[in-house]
């Protein structure tokens, strides 16, 4: 990268937290996978167990969508404070 005296580099893009990213953006991925599967799942069994199908599946992938949503948050803004040290 070149160098400008007006440009300050953060701490968040510094060599060797790559590690740190590859953890971080996987385990994003994973927390909105098992979630919004997790919510579709049980939607779909709610909705075998009332005969209505595509009502509760809706429900489930949204409230899984809204829980994997809420903990990619904490997820990214406790990385985030890993910086402030």
């Amino acid at each position: 990268m070149l160098y400008s005296r007006r440009f300050v580099r953060s701490a968040v893009i510094e060599p060797g937290r790559a590690g740190a990213y590859l953890a971080l953006f996987s385990e994003i991925g994973l927390v909105l996978l098992v979630a919004t599967l997790a919510g579709v799942g049980v939607g779909y069994f709610v909705d075998t167990r009332l005969g209505t199908v595509p009502v509760f599946v809706m429900v489930g992938f949204l409230i899984g969508g809204s829980v994997g949503a809420r903990a990619v948050y904490v997820l990214v803004t406790r990385f985030l404070a890993t910086f402030d040290d």
